[in-house]
């Protein structure tokens, strides 16, 4: 029995067929180490662990990677509250996580790039979106120019239209204002 999986763009479940055969790659979005690991994060890691076994028990060669965003607003603040190194509070918090998921067996990724390891192709990637015009800058922040993307609500099943700014979370006063045109987004 082939593997199927739910495919969010066409919205049906479909066999799955690697982009290279016998061979799959994951990319799961990993840890803010800035506190204890909790009860989310065991939910979260032992669901994908399920998923690559799976894919492991039915022949394929799975490279896992999991991120480690080790730097970042809380982590600064935490570590200015306890006088402490960004290193000192992310190492300790991801060492935590690290010891939780092998409680829980779940196997180690592939790899766990960090972000401080990848801060210059963050900033080409970033001045490349901003100078092609798919992004901008504002008070210090980027931002998506989601104008730029047709296809841009196409996986959630929602247009442009039917999203309201502030009903997920608080607008920012950063972003550009935005109206919208005839199903078209025109940012001023």
């Amino acid at each position: 029995m082939a593997l199927c999986v739910y495919n969010t763009l066409s919205k049906k479940e479909e066999p799955f067929i690697p982009l290279e055969p016998g061979k799959v790659s994951m990319y799961v979005c990993g840890i803010t180490p800035y506190d204890e690991t909790h009860l989310g994060h065991g939910r979260a890691y032992v669901a994908f662990d399920v998923i690559r076994r799976y894919l492991e028990y039915s022949g394929f060669k799975v490279q896992y990677i999991q991120n480690i965003t080790d730097i970042d607003d809380k982590i600064i603040d935490k570590a200015n509250s306890q006088n402490k190194t960004i290193e000192e509070i992310s190492r300790a918090c991801a060492n935590s996580f690290f010891e939780a998921m092998d409680k829980l067996k779940v196997k180690k990724a592939t790899a766990y790039p960090k972000a401080t390891e990848n801060i210059d192709g963050m900033i080409e990637l970033i001045s490349g979106l901003v100078s092609s015009g798919y992004a901008y800058a504002s008070e210090g922040d980027v931002y998506f120019n989601i104008s730029k993307d047709p296809s841009y609500g196409k996986l959630s099943g929602r247009d442009i239209e039917g999203m309201q700014a502030g009903a997920r979370v608080e607008v920012s006063g950063k972003k550009k204002k935005c109206r919208i045109f005839s199903a078209a987004l025109k940012c001023l």
